[in-house]
């Protein structure tokens, strides 16, 4: 009896010795990608949301497949040779390149037929097919863009872009974060729409965004949206966000340590359900 009590205990200590531990793959761009790039922020971030999750769930390990500038497009084109693995929880996280870049929205039809990568449905089937084919039962989160004001990059002022507040070769972002809420909707995953949440709207991004006054020629702080329609210049003016300016972005585009918290905090919730 003392044998096979002590057989019993080693078959149990033996097998809590061998959980896996879930793990985690973040797919996305330069959102994801800067959880581990701090210094390609001008340290204006202090971690990312990926960190963030596993500090609060430290029982999950994570991998980080964000790709600085990437659109679902082109992760679709690349997605056998980016040596995404096999993990228990995929997070999709994509939509603001493609939108900037004018990858057309598509259909669901492009999703449902997998058209390919000339739209953003497409692109997305090619991908989520992908994970599938990692692993059949993994749980798949898909997160929406967030919205963006004017982006200037810190590092190269000549890089910077308009906000959502207009569309782009005639689609709006909210567009394109519709069809991954209709993608999630059909799937039956669970969806993270930013591009809703009313802490992380257009107008919460910044504080501020800080030019030249058109008839003084002295900077002011100009809150949204009056900077709208203020000239910029990136070859003579300053930075236009002090870091008394940041706010949910430090850049108009890329989420502050604040950002994070919240896309960190939607993230939480989801995998504590799992």
């Amino acid at each position: 009896m003392k044998k096979l009590i002590l057989v019993l205990l080693l078959v149990i200590s033996c097998f809590s010795f061998t959980q896996k531990e879930p793990t985690w793959v973040a797919v996305g761009d330069s959102i994801t990608y800067l959880n581990d790039h701090q210094d390609e922020t001008g340290n204006r971030i202090t971690k990312g949301y990926m960190t963030r999750v596993c500090e609060k769930l430290p029982y999950i390990s994570y991998k980080n497949q964000g790709h600085n500038g990437w659109t679902a497009g082109q992760i679709a084109q690349r997605i056998d040779s980016l040596g995404i693995e096999k993990a228990d929880i995929y997070t999709v996280f994509l939509g603001t390149n493609d939108w900037w870049g004018g990858h057309k929205i598509g259909t669901m039809s492009d999703y449902q037929n997998n058209t390919g990568i000339n739209t953003i449905y497409g692109s997305l089937r090619i991908i989520i097919n992908k994970l599938r084919t990692l692993n059949p039962n993994a749980h798949i989160v898909l997160i929406t863009p967030m919205q963006r004001t004017d982006f200037v990059y810190i590092n190269d002022m000549k890089n910077n872009a308009y906000g959502s507040y207009k569309t782009k070769s005639d689609q709006s972002l909210e567009q394109v974060a519709e069809a991954i809420v209709n993608i999630g909707e059909t799937e039956k995953f669970k969806v993270i729409d930013l591009y809703h949440l009313n802490n992380m709207d257009i107008k919460h991004l910044v504080n501020f965004k800080r030019l030249k006054n058109p008839e003084t020629g002295a900077y002011k702080d100009y809150p949204y949206p009056a900077y709208i329609n203020i000239p910029f210049n990136p070859q003579t003016d300053a930075y236009p966000y002090p870091p008394e300016a940041v706010n949910i972005t430090y850049d108009g585009l890329h989420p502050s340590d604040k950002g994070f918290a919240i896309i960190a905090g939607k993230l939480i919730d989801v995998f504590k359900s799992y």
